[in-house]
């Protein structure tokens, strides 16, 4: 049985086009140019799962027509990855059951404090949720084997995941060697890359090219992608064959 992973977005935490922006970036009409906040939907057999609920969550759910979801997971706590949360409620309705969250436990912690009224409130009109509490062990998400992939974000520890032959990591600064050997040579290989210049807490071009050299993936896609790279034709002359750069509404298939 197959699996097929869609960008639900591939932008940085502003997405592109930014508020208020004149670049040539922001300012082009090509839809590949359009970035919502970086998110991933995974489908395998009767299953969905969303990798991260960023503010542009409900019409991502819209643009890709999703009628069932079965989980959530988290990468991390940052706004741009946990923002739309409160959009659960549609399928809270629509599936009549609690959504199940998966996320380590210091995600957890921050989603309590962030949306408070979820854990305190016995308002009907809250999203229902189910907290999974998760560590750097592989666990299964309705039949699918998930593996944690930890990276760092500066200070900040980020869950990438490997799903069979794919394995998906955004945020990522530094990614110590057993993380690395966790996926080395997985065949679909998906990675931010903010842009050339270095960052406190992002792979830069150069970065993310020597990561890919040694994990050595078959195919590469890069996301997370701000608005001072380019334009998506730009950055893809940038890039080495076996590497491309993601944009909103891709699908690829995979062996979960």
């Amino acid at each position: 049985m197959n699996g097929k992973l869609t960008f639900l977005g591939t932008g940085t935490s502003q997405g592109i086009p930014l508020p208020a922006c004149s670049c040539y970036v922001c300012q082009s009409t090509l839809p590949k140019d359009n970035r919502l906040r970086s998110s991933v939907l995974i489908n395998v057999g009767q299953q969905t799962i969303c990798i991260d609920t960023g503010p542009d969550f409900r019409y991502q759910m819209l643009r890709e027509k999703v009628k069932n979801l079965s989980a959530i997971l988290f990468t991390h706590e940052h706004r741009d990855h946990v923002g739309g949360l409160d959009d659960v409620r549609a399928f809270n309705y629509i599936n009549n059951k609690a959504m199940p969250l998966y996320a380590p436990e210091e995600v957890i912690q921050a989603l309590k404090e962030s949306y408070a009224y979820i854990f305190s409130s016995s308002y009907p009109g809250i999203p229902k949720v189910s907290l999974c509490e998760i560590n750097e062990s592989p666990f299964i998400i309705e039949g699918i084997r998930i593996t944690p992939v930890p990276v760092w974000h500066h200070k900040l520890r980020v869950f990438g995941y490997r799903i069979g032959d794919l394995a998906y990591i955004t945020d990522a600064k530094t990614v110590p060697e057993s993380s690395r050997k966790l996926i080395r040579n997985v065949p679909i290989l998906i990675i931010n890359c903010l842009h050339e210049s270095p960052h406190i807490s992002h792979f830069n071009l150069q970065e993310a090219l020597a990561f890919i050299d040694d994990i050595r993936p078959k195919q590469t896609y890069l996301t997370h992608i701000s608005h001072l790279f380019g334009t998506h034709v730009e950055i893809q002359s940038k890039l080495p064959n076996s590497v491309d750069v993601a944009y909103d509404g891709l699908s690829i298939i995979f062996n979960p």
